[in-house]
């Protein structure tokens, strides 16, 4: 958490704590042959990782006073999508990436099999806690989050963006389809997560203009610091394989953009980020701690 602020690393804390309580409550290993199925899902979900996405569900919440078990729910089934795509991600057919979040990979943990079916179990997860009445007692308003989730992890979305990254190892993108992939493969998560945070606040569409400013320009600035990591980042630290994008010849915002530029880029998109949330005091000083955390972090 290299440069995060005092309050920024007290609220990654709490909800990784959060996020992994839930994940033990729900994923209780059975005693039958679903066992080791139930024990590679823990072993994805429970620990590691940045938890950004649910932390934005959290931040944006907090902004109207949203219930916290309620948005704990939320927030789980968020990251249950997010997981389940890292899980699909390293599959010998996608990345082959054998460690993940400072561990083995699922399919290296276990087989291949299993964690085709602990990522598919847990896209259904997301679905099953966000359909649960303790989620929210208003169905309207657990069909809104399910709708917008759905949207936000299918072909419109993060996999659609992640068939784009595939496509990326035999054509050459250029700059305004790399932003267009990375707006889907990255981008849609993390605005779905802001964007959920407003949908249990009540915020009706048209109040939401702000927001989804910010989740675009934290999603893409994100991205771009990715980039920079991938290429210049400690594996250590990161907890995974880094320098793939250009053993593999894809396009990449660093490649287009060069050095220099792309964090000019992405420095801009947190400023831009930040300028978005002007309607708001205080309550909003966690979401702008996130903005700038993108630009500082070393994992």
């Amino acid at each position: 958490m290299a440069h995060a602020s005092l309050a920024l690393q007290a609220a990654l804390k709490q909800v990784s704590s959060e996020i992994d309580r839930q994940f033990d409550l729900l994923l209780t290993i059975p005693d039958d042959p679903r066992a080791d199925l139930y024990r590679a899902m823990r072993h994805a979900a429970i620990g590691g990782g940045k938890r950004l996405r649910p932390l934005l569900v959290f931040a944006t919440a907090r902004l109207f006073g949203v219930d916290r078990s309620c948005t704990a729910r939320v927030a789980t089934a968020v990251e249950c999508i997010h997981v389940y795509s890292l899980i699909h991600d390293d599959l010998p057919a996608m990345d082959d990436d054998d460690v993940r979040r400072g561990k083995p990979t699922v399919h290296r943990a276990f087989d291949e099999a299993t964690a085709i079916l602990a990522g598919d179990c847990l896209h259904a997860l997301a679905f099953e806690v966000l359909g649960h009445e303790a989620t929210y007692p208003d169905p309207f308003v657990r069909t809104e989050l399910s709708y917008e989730l759905a949207r936000a992890s299918g072909p419109s979305g993060m996999a659609g963006g992640q068939m784009m990254d595939l496509e990326a190892e035999k054509a050459s993108f250029d700059l305004p389809t790399v932003t267009r992939l990375q707006a889907m493969k990255t981008g849609a998560l993390i605005a779905c997560a802001v964007e959920m945070g407003a949908i249990l606040g009540r915020v009706p569409p048209e109040g939401r203009t702000g927001l989804r400013g910010y989740a675009r320009d934290v999603g893409l600035a994100f991205q771009i610091a990715d980039d920079i990591l991938d290429a210049e980042g400690d594996e250590d630290l990161a907890g995974k394989k880094l320098r793939k994008d250009g053993a593999r010849g894809k396009e990449t915002f660093l490649s287009l953009l060069g050095l220099d530029r792309a964090r000019a880029q992405a420095e801009m998109l947190v400023d831009q980020a930040i300028a978005h949330l002007h309607p708001y005091g205080p309550e909003a000083d966690l979401l702008r701690d996130i903005a700038r955390f993108t630009l500082e972090r070393d994992r």
